[in-house]
């Protein structure tokens, strides 16, 4: 956010919003509304009460665990399937996973998809919302979501998910899943406390470590990508954008850290486009691929993958270039 005494000139005009021109690019000016993100803070306040709570080793794998398989939603679900339909699924389980993904407390798989596919529409440009070369560090990882414009949904990018009436459910009714969820932790909490008494667990301390603290871990651990994933790593591809490829990254997000190689090729169900690279959802999307769960993951083509040996000049394979475009409606029509 800009600090000064009196606001710079504005340079520019983009989408209704006035942006101004600083030295790392250009910066909006529509600015954070912290009080309706009270209930955000609150869920980071919370995580002090692990000081009371104390901790366990059950409450502990609790957390990571919970960590892991909402990120997995948020990953494989969230960002894979609905804003890029890199694979088809029944309509069941697109809804148990939009609703795994919504208990992670970062909106609804529509809001999710929407600004994800306006992000790659515009990545690292002034449009781009959570850029930190054109917004900053602080902003793109998180202060981004908190300005009454992107708390809005941009519809227009979403038309083929409107259609499930169940998806605009979960959307109306978005603080179901997360309250849902840390009411699952204290019920867990309270049964083991009464029947393994010996785990050392109660109701308080599965809340704190099973939703609190996890929901936390949960969010900036999505956000990194936004972020550092625009700023550290290396990369492979010459992309129009600067994204990168994080190792680190790809561990703590389960294989979203080859951001370049995403963003040079943003169709593929996997993002680890070699064997070395370590892409979890990738290898539990393959896995349910093979109980049935889901279908036609797109792979990395060879011509594509290797495009890197010969690359002379910034370049970018769009989605519409070479499939569908992800917010066509041809996919969405093999649900079942």
């Amino acid at each position: 956010m800009i600090r000064a005494h009196h606001p710079p000139k504005p340079e520019k005009i983009i989408e209704g919003k006035t942006w101004v021109k600083t030295k790392s690019g250009y910066r909006s000016l529509d600015k954070i509304n912290h009080w309706r993100l009270l209930d955000y803070y609150g869920v980071h306040l919370a995580c002090g009460l692990a000081f009371f709570t104390g901790v366990s080793w059950v409450a502990l794998a609790i957390c990571i665990g919970f960590y892991y398989i909402r990120m997995f939603a948020i990953t494989g679900w969230y960002h894979r399937y609905f804003s890029h339909k890199s694979f088809k699924t029944s309509r069941t389980v697109q809804f148990i996973f939009a609703y795994l993904g919504n208990t992670s407390a970062q909106r609804s798989a529509l809001w999710w998809a929407a600004h994800h596919r306006h992000h790659h529409r515009f990545s690292d440009k002034p449009e781009d919302s959570h850029s930190p070369i054109q917004q900053g560090f602080l902003r793109s990882h998180m202060f981004w979501f908190m300005t009454p414009d992107n708390k809005k949904i941009k519809w227009d990018n979403i038309k083929d998910l409107t259609k499930f009436p169940e998806l605009m459910w979960l959307n109306k009714n978005q603080w179901l899943a997360p309250i849902s969820s840390a009411l699952f932790m204290v019920l867990l909490g309270a049964g083991l406390e009464f029947f393994a008494p010996q785990l050392h667990t109660n109701a308080w301390q599965m809340l704190v470590w099973g939703f609190f603290i996890s929901t936390t871990l949960c969010f900036h651990g999505t956000y990194t990508i936004n972020s550092l994933g625009h700023m550290f790593g290396s990369r492979r591809y010459k992309t129009e954008d600067d994204s990168r490829n994080n190792f680190w990254l790809s561990l703590i997000t389960m294989g979203e850290g080859w951001h370049n190689n995403h963003h040079y090729y943003q169709n593929s169900a996997r993002q680890g486009f070699y064997w070395w690279e370590i892409d979890m959802s990738y290898y539990l999307l393959w896995t349910m691929s093979k109980l049935g769960l889901v279908w036609d993951l797109k792979p990395v083509p060879l011509r594509i993958r290797e495009k890197w040996r010969e690359q002379t000049s910034y370049t970018v394979i769009k989605p519409e270039r070479l499939v569908e475009d992800a917010s066509s409606d041809g996919s969405a029509e093999d649900l079942k």
